[in-house]
């Protein structure tokens, strides 16, 4: 069974804790021991595994991903977000965590995070739990 965590975003270059509703499809989907996949199905955004203990950390990876796909004016790209593009490509679509005990497994300070690069928008995270 898939099922589909919805995200209103505010703005550009937020991050947004999901592991709490990935947890909660995990419990829903029953299964004990497995995989659970994490996917962000738009181009401007993504998924990401990282600290959930200090924000800056998030700050940090907002200034270090912008100078990494700065805005420019000769970029291509007419609707003028392709620095949301880059950065998302640079994060990822996906992340594949364990289940084990029926939840997720992370290390200590870790979450699960939906990245928004070109909002402010209704964004999706599909979420499959495998049984295995």
């Amino acid at each position: 069974m898939i099922q589909t965590i919805t995200v209103k975003t505010r703005g550009r270059e937020a991050f947004y804790d999901i592991t709490s509703r990935v947890q909660e499809a995990v419990a829903q989907s029953g299964v004990e021991e497995g995989i659970c996949l994490v996917f962000c199905p738009h181009t401007t955004a993504a998924v990401t595994l990282n600290e959930n203990w200090d924000r800056t950390v998030q700050d940090d990876l907002c200034l270090g991903l912008g100078s990494l796909a700065p805005e420019r004016r000769d970029y291509q790209h007419l609707e003028g977000n392709s620095p949301a593009h880059l950065k998302s490509s640079l994060l990822g679509a996906s992340q594949v965590v364990p289940v084990s005990e029926g939840r997720v497994v992370l290390g200590k300070w870790q979450g699960l995070y939906l990245v928004e690069f070109d909002g402010p928008r209704e964004r999706r995270v599909v979420v499959k739990v495998v049984e295995g």
